[in-house]
């Protein structure tokens, strides 16, 4: 079982971050500031270091340079919205991947797997065609007829789930446990009202939908049957 270790002292952040990597069979290590983050990441065995920029005691900045200092333990840094210059900084310290806050856990453990994949020589997952529409799983990143859609983290991993499927019909609950995790305590409405955005992102029209198909009473279903 691989180990990651995640620094953050947001309490919300640490229990979200490891629920979801537990749930995709990671050990996780936590730390609620920089000197116990860096003393665990120096004791080694670790598969990755997830690291928050700003910590208490020692800020991740510093933490990443001295765990990149003694170690090729991959750094995935944490970082608030619009702080350009820490991201870019970490990138040059020696972090491999940055993940902005506020962010989706099934984002983090996307880029945690991609990561862990590269560093051991593992191919990654193709991206998904469909006529003209592209979605590549390992940049987390749509485009139609050429063009980036500007999808949510929930929107492109529901468009990602249907469209591994092409034809399938799945339920509004399986949606749910698959893009939203089992125990997300909301009501199946939430895909309604995720699908209606990522259609308009798509550009479907009610009528003639090219991608999702709504069917009557079940679900949806990526493509056409048959």
């Amino acid at each position: 079982m691989k180990k990651v270790l995640v620094v953050d002292d947001e309490p919300s952040v640490r229990k979200v971050a490891a629920a979801y990597l537990e749930r995709e069979g990671f050990q996780v290590q936590i730390a609620a500031d920089g000197l116990d983050g860096l003393r665990q990441a120096e004791a080694g065995g670790l598969a990755l270091v997830v690291l928050d920029v700003m910590l208490p005691l020692m800020n991740g900045l510093e933490v990443c340079k001295r765990i990149r200092a003694s170690s090729n333990v991959p750094v995935v840094l944490l970082t608030a919205r619009g702080e350009e210059f820490d991201r870019v900084l970490g990138l040059e310290l020696g972090a491999d991947d940055y993940v902005v806050k506020p962010f989706s856990p099934r984002e983090l453990v996307a880029r945690v797997k991609a990561i862990l994949r590269r560093s051991a020589g593992e191919s990654a997952p193709l991206p998904v065609v469909y006529e003209d529409l592209r979605i590549d799983p390992v940049a987390r990143m749509a485009s139609l007829a050429g063009q980036i859609l500007e999808l949510s983290a929930l929107e492109f991993d529901l468009l990602h789930e249907l469209a591994k499927f092409p034809g399938r019909v799945f339920t509004r609950n399986e949606l749910i446990t698959r893009v939203w995790g089992e125990d997300f305590p909301g009501v199946d409405r939430v895909v309604d009202v995720h699908m209606v955005s990522l259609r308009r992102h798509l550009g479907e029209s009610g009528q003639s939908p090219r991608f999702i198909q709504a069917v009557r009473g079940v679900g949806y279903r990526f493509g056409r049957a048959g």
